[in-house]
């Protein structure tokens, strides 16, 4: 008998609370953490004496992919997410682990890169029962709402 990947995450169906709202969710910590990159970027660039404005675009993309992991590896959410009440789990239903996070990071970077794998991504959050979008389904992750703390 062969198991399933996704025997240890939420039931879609059965425990559709954990996915309510979940896209827009996301869409929405998608914009607090751009503007969150954005501030720690700028505040970069009067260390590298200015320099830094010259590849301004290349800072942005390390600052982003190093806020992302980061946070991701030990939250398991970045802080936009949960600001929204969001969390990434693995296919094991655990949090995201350093290696995880680095390679989720690393294909929604990639992904961003091209217009394609963003519209595929945006239509599989919205139309997928776990709302997933395409790094999701490559690794096997989930963004799911958090339990409140009780």
């Amino acid at each position: 008998m062969t198991r399933s990947w996704t025997e240890h995450l939420p039931d879609p169906d059965r425990h559709a609370e954990f996915y309510a709202d979940v896209p827009m969710k996301r869409a929405l910590a998608w914009v607090v953490d751009t503007i969150l990159i954005g501030i720690l970027t700028a505040l970069i660039v009067p260390f590298t004496a200015f320099v830094a404005l010259l590849f301004l675009p290349v800072l942005f993309l390390c600052v982003s992919f190093a806020y992302r992991w980061v946070s991701l590896s030990t939250a398991s959410a970045t802080p936009g997410m949960r600001l929204m009440a969001v969390t990434f789990r693995s296919n094991r239903g655990t949090a995201l682990n350093g290696g995880e996070a680095f390679l989720h990071t690393l294909a929604y970077t990639v992904s961003i890169a091209f217009v394609i794998p963003q519209v595929i991504s945006a239509a599989l959050m919205l139309t997928t029962a776990r709302a997933q979008g395409l790094t999701d389904h490559v690794l096997g992750t989930v963004a799911i709402n958090r339990a409140a703390a009780a």
